[in-house]
């Protein structure tokens, strides 16, 4: 199950929010991007998605993914 809008963090809260913008079920994403369902819902958890993983649901959505170091500095 999803969290409610607006709890999500990181790249799951731009997944999550382009998701329902589209009206897409977390099945409907995970056949889109082929990923399984349980996945798609990790990582709007906040749980950081492997690049694959990542890819395949940015280009599903029409995201870009930019890579970062992690460093704020």
């Amino acid at each position: 199950m999803s969290r409610p809008p607006g709890q999500a963090k990181g790249f799951g809260k731009s997944v999550q929010m382009t998701r329902l913008e589209r009206g897409w079920s977390q099945d409907e994403l995970a056949e889109k991007a082929g990923v399984s369902r349980p996945t798609v819902s990790r990582v709007e958890l906040g749980h950081e998605p492997s690049m694959r993983t990542a890819r395949k649901l940015a280009t599903a959505l029409g995201l870009s993914v930019e890579i970062t170091d992690g460093d704020d500095a």
